[in-house]
């Protein structure tokens, strides 16, 4: 498993690193060899995604569940916060050693960093 993920970072950082020291992740397999049996946590949430396209867990406190999918080299998901739909959105993944970051709106909206563990 160690190795895999070594092959994957390594094939992710020999992409074109950004200004900030992030590399875009492009295709469906690497973002699943990153994630397969990992969470994904930030402050108050923490996140388990699936390489079958589910998406489970908490945040502060209330209830995430979802789905997603890799469309086009994005991450596109549809969430619930609750009983709050956060509706669909297609987002631009990048990794910087063991932090992913998602940025809606096809990289063109917010950001937000979640560590791998």
């Amino acid at each position: 498993m160690r190795f895999a993920v070594l092959a994957v970072l390594t094939a992710i950082l020999a992409a074109p690193v950004s200004a900030d020291g992030f590399a875009k992740i492009s295709k469906k397999s690497d973002f699943v060899s990153l994630i397969d049996g990992r969470d994904l946590q930030r402050f108050g949430i923490k996140l388990n995604v699936t390489p079958e396209g589910q998406i489970s867990g908490k945040a502060f406190g209330t209830e995430v569940v979802g789905a997603w999918r890799w469309q086009n080299g994005y991450f596109c998901r549809d969430l619930y916060w609750g009983s709050r739909d956060l509706g669909p959105n297609c987002q631009t993944v990048k990794i910087q050693d063991n932090t992913l970051r998602f940025i809606a709106d096809r990289g063109r909206g917010d950001q937000a960093d979640f560590a791998l563990k």
